[in-house]
């Protein structure tokens, strides 16, 4: 994926994060991919992943003691 199909994102912090801004942003509104990036660094690198990976990914998170 090219960095320039990223403008469509539309990018969400999770309602669990503090107002300290050391959050992760995801979007997941485009097709076939889930992007994430640093919210403290917006225009810095962005991971992509499948929405499989991410879902397994926030799987294993959630089930964390």
């Amino acid at each position: 994926m090219d960095a320039h199909q990223l403008h469509r994102a539309q990018w969400r912090t999770s309602t669990h994060s503090g107002q300290n801004g050391s959050c992760i942003q995801v979007a997941a509104n485009l097709p076939g991919i889930v992007a994430v990036r640093d919210s403290k660094n917006p225009d810095g690198p962005k991971l992509v992943v499948t929405p499989d990976a991410w879902g397994k990914f926030t799987a294993r998170v959630k089930a964390q003691p």
